[in-house]
């Protein structure tokens, strides 16, 4: 924590840290609207699904572009000049889109959009940590995972009343420029100034691979689980608009148990606690084809095992945020965000695979077997972050 946050009094401590977490939030909003507006858009002019893949794909590819000079850039500009100029940058990009003479223009701004938004996540992520202490992180960072959660679950439903027209582009925009606000005052303690990282990039690999490991597990079953669940409960016999309330419930939970699992965060040792929660994760998973059959169950399990199994990351973010700080910090943010769309992009993969060679066991079992190697692993470098 910087020498200001120490000096600075509780109250403005608890006014910068609900500014930085407002700013992701918002900022969260947007990133909600803009993926499904950009795919209704281009299916509205003629573009097929590989097209729209591709284009989702871009955002990937702005992350890989980003991730590797991101921490440099940090450093030489500091943490909040360069959110201010990353929101500019997402404002502006936002109100192109509908400006654009053609769709291939949009491939290069959905690019930029993807930079944009990992150098928000890492910078708004570290300067969290930078406000905070080690009584207070676990908690901290639990609120910046549901507040930010609760900021992609909003997205859909702005779009459900504006509509999939120039009008949301513009609002998408004057949302990411009010974002601005928050951090830009003066009230607010700026982060301390960051120190060059110690490390190469592929070097945090052997630093924490139980981060990068956390990171590919919850990307993996997250976007999995959000694309498949509705699916397979309509597999079991569930209406499909049942099933899409199964994955609201699981999203409410992911969001409301933060909360009290970053308060265990701050009271017991934190990897013992990823471990308990991915323990209990897989258990969770392999009860699925038995709960489907008792639909107020299969709502409470979900529930539950949303907040337990998110919790997983965001008490990895705690513990590297005590770990690392500086530079370093966002050099190791700036990987687990690689990881992130590593994990996203081999976890649908997997998990449609072993769907259609087990419609009813295919998607638990991936799921359980993913935490419970991920356990394993934890056991075996239990002495690593």
């Amino acid at each position: 924590m910087s020498d200001a946050a120490v000096i600075a009094s509780p109250q403005r401590r608890h006014l910068s840290r609900a500014a930085v977490i407002a700013t992701a939030a918002i900022f969260g909003l947007t990133y909600g609207l803009s993926a499904p507006l950009i795919a209704v858009n281009m299916a509205a002019r003629g573009s097929g699904e590989g097209l729209i893949g591709l284009n989702a794909a871009m955002h990937a590819v702005g992350v890989l572009l980003i991730a590797p000079v991101l921490p440099k850039l940090a450093v030489r500009f500091g943490t909040r000049r360069l959110m201010v100029a990353a929101l500019a940058a997402s404002a502006l990009i936002f109100a192109l889109f509908p400006l654009a003479p053609g769709v291939a223009w949009w491939f290069p701004l959905r690019l930029g959009l993807g930079m944009a938004a990992e150098t928000l996540f890492v910078l708004s992520e570290t300067w969290t940590n930078d406000l905070s202490d080690e009584h207070t992180r676990g908690r901290m960072m639990a609120i910046y995972t549901a507040t930010l959660s609760l900021g992609f679950a909003g997205g859909p439903a702005i779009l459900s009343v504006l509509g999939s027209g120039s009008v949301a582009y513009f609002c998408g925009s004057a949302i990411v420029l009010l974002a601005i606000v928050p951090i830009a005052g003066p009230w607010v303690l700026a982060p301390a100034a960051l120190h060059p990282a110690s490390a190469k990039m592929h070097q945090y690999l052997k630093l924490a691979p139980i981060a990068i490991g956390t990171t590919v597990l919850n990307a993996a079953v997250e976007t999995a689980g959000l694309s498949f669940i509705a699916l397979y409960a309509a597999g079991m016999g569930w209406s499909m608009e049942r099933g899409m309330q199964l994955v609201s419930t699981l999203m409410v939970g992911a969001i409301l148990l933060q909360l009290p699992i970053g308060w265990l965060a701050d009271r017991m040792p934190p990897k013992r606690l990823v471990w308990i929660l991915t323990v209990l994760s897989a258990l969770g998973a392999l009860a699925w084809p038995w709960m489907l059959a008792t639909p107020w169950l299969a709502f409470a399990v979900v529930f539950v095992w949303g907040g337990l199994f998110v919790g997983i990351y965001t008490v990895m973010l705690a513990i590297v945020g005590s770990r690392f700080q500086g530079g370093d910090l966002v050099g190791i943010y700036a990987v687990m965000g690689l990881a992130w769309g590593g994990g996203a992009l081999v976890g649908p993969s997997l998990v449609g695979a072993a769907m259609q060679f087990s419609p009813m066991y295919g998607l638990p079992y991936a799921v359980a077997a993913g935490c419970a190697l991920f356990a394993a692993f934890m056991a075996v470098r239990r002495s690593e972050a």
